[in-house]
């Protein structure tokens, strides 16, 4: 399988806080298995100290992002080297029970799911998602939305790399607010102008005859 598909673990971590905005979901068991989705069996071993746990993660792979953002390539691959000897990996070859064309097993790549805790395999599967998609795709490719006060985390798959919002959403919102203040300066130079040319009409002293 792509493992850079498991990237997207680490998006949606970093994502559950908001701080600009003081929003945190990530407050309770179930919050944790939400992150997980329904179909993991690992996230039934989530508990209340999972929480402290993974949201000690969560501001470590915001520190990537951030670094990436920030232009800071080095420091965005040492942060995440740092995630992945905390939370080192155990792959293994699954078929999950299901059958190709030729009626054999569909081998593939898998991120065994044996560690201590739920943090711990969360963790482990995002550092390796997301450092699987840093060295394909580059450290650039890695954003903070610039809609603030969203800054909340992306990936950048477009062609150009030209990415600069999380959501379409905050694209728009982004332009609006743009348009709207080219337009209050347009306002404000035109009446500007028309202040000084009535400044100039007074000051023309009048023609004796």
């Amino acid at each position: 399988m792509d493992l850079a598909s498991y990237s997207d673990y680490a998006v949606r971590l970093v994502n559950t806080e908001e701080p600009l905005r003081g929003t945190d979901t990530l407050t309770s068991v179930e919050a944790v298995r939400t992150l997980f989705g329904t179909a993991s069996q690992v996230a039934r071993r989530a508990t209340d100290a999972d929480v402290t746990r993974l949201r000690s993660v969560r501001a470590r792979l915001r520190a990537v992002f951030t670094a990436a953002d920030e232009s800071d390539e080095t420091l965005a691959v040492d942060l995440l080297n740092a995630l992945l000897l905390d939370f080192p990996v155990s792959p293994k070859v699954s078929g999950h029970d299901t059958l190709n064309d030729e009626g054999r097993p569909d081998w593939h790549m898998h991120l065994a799911e044996h560690t201590s805790n739920a943090t711990a395999a969360y963790a482990a599967t995002a550092a390796m998602g997301l450092a699987f998609h840093l060295t394909g795709y580059g450290v650039d490719r890695l954003g903070l939305c610039e809609a603030a006060p969203c800054r909340n985390a992306y990936l950048d798959t477009s062609t150009n790399r030209s990415r600069r919002y999380c959501s379409d959403r905050c694209a728009t919102r982004a332009n609006v607010a743009a348009y709207r203040a080219r337009k209050r300066l347009e306002t404000e130079r035109s009446a500007s102008t028309g202040r000084s040319a009535e400044a100039s009409q007074e000051t023309v002293a009048p023609i004796e005859r």
